[in-house]
């Protein structure tokens, strides 16, 4: 069995007469990739600041590497990474400068220079802070998470904003430290990011666990490998309104949903379940507005499941 390195029990936050974290139960592997994954208000980052030992819970228990933020907080410390949403480092310092005041708050860990070349801003070492872009300061607050050799990372939306090339070498990074044996808890909006990195997921909503379970499981439990959206024309200008009950029984539809006008079907043949449909349309003199397919994604995982997409608030 696995030893643990997160783990937390019936954890209750709240903030006034808000339950930002309800009874949640969580257990995360040493040396795995477990992310956090639900829209904005759901409990995650709540969640991933009670474990980091910024917020202290209402109710529950929490263990961090066996231990608990009572007893050893120092100790805890020096053995976690953390990259926060939002960093704010001091703009007239250098790269070099940032990492080297990080690397002063522990007793152990990698030489600046080390972990400079392992996020690849070695050339961006004498430049201040100020003068780098949103991705080159996302890698130095990720080296700085990094500059003590944790054995554990916080990355709470570690790519925002970022453009694809400065994503991708954070999704290095990460599996780097992960390959060497580091555990890692993320939180992210990004399906992509999160079905690459994550060895599971944990999907919350209104500070809950609704789902849990590897990518590819909790894709599979759709059943269908595919999703076709469409939207039909306004039935004022195009015919009569959509009847949805015969695209159940439409060759290869597995399910039929529909959220703000957008129909969604799960199939498990496109190319089967595509002309049934557009024949359905036809034969109801329903005109389409907009028709698009996708192979199935945790982003629908979460839309089955809740009937919203994992931005919503």
């Amino acid at each position: 069995m696995q030893p643990i390195a997160l783990r937390c029990q019936d954890l209750v936050k709240r903030y006034e007469d808000v339950t930002a974290v309800d009874r949640l139960n969580l257990e995360v592997h040493r040396g795995e990739c477990f992310g956090l994954l639900g829209p904005n208000g759901a409990g995650k980052t709540t969640t991933v600041e009670i474990f980091e030992g910024l917020l202290t819970p209402d109710g529950g228990t929490v263990e961090v590497l066996g231990q608990s933020w009572r007893g050893g907080a120092r100790r805890l410390r020096e053995r976690l990474g953390i990259q926060l949403q939002e960093a704010r480092l001091i703009e007239k310092l250098s790269v070099r400068e940032t990492l080297t005041l990080f690397r002063s708050f522990y007793r152990r860990g990698r030489q600046p220079s080390e972990v400079l070349a392992l996020v690849g801003l070695q050339e961006k070492a004498n430049s201040w802070v100020r003068k780098l872009s949103g991705g080159q300061q996302q890698r130095l607050s990720l080296a700085c998470a990094l500059v003590s050799r944790p054995d554990v990372l916080f990355l709470d939306e570690p790519t925002t904003g970022l453009d694809p090339q400065s994503r991708r070498k954070i999704w290095e990074v990460v599996g780097e430290f992960r390959a060497d044996g580091g555990t890692v808890l993320l939180t992210t909006h990004y399906m992509e990011e999160a079905e690459r990195l994550c060895d599971r997921v944990a999907i919350i909503d209104h500070g809950e666990v609704i789902a849990l379970g590897s990518p590819a499981a909790l894709i599979a439990s759709l059943e269908g490998e595919h999703v076709i959206e469409f939207e039909t024309e306004p039935a004022e200008q195009a015919g009569p309104a959509l009847d949805r009950a015969p695209l159940q029984g439409l060759d290869g539809v597995i399910e039929v949903g529909e959220e703000n006008g957008v129909v969604r079907l799960s199939v498990d043949e496109v190319h089967r379940a595509v002309p049934a449909l557009l024949a359905e349309l036809a034969r109801q003199h329903v005109s389409l507005a907009r028709l698009a397919t996708h192979h199935a994604t945790l982003e629908d995982v979460f839309v089955h499941l809740t009937g919203r997409h994992l931005r919503d608030g």
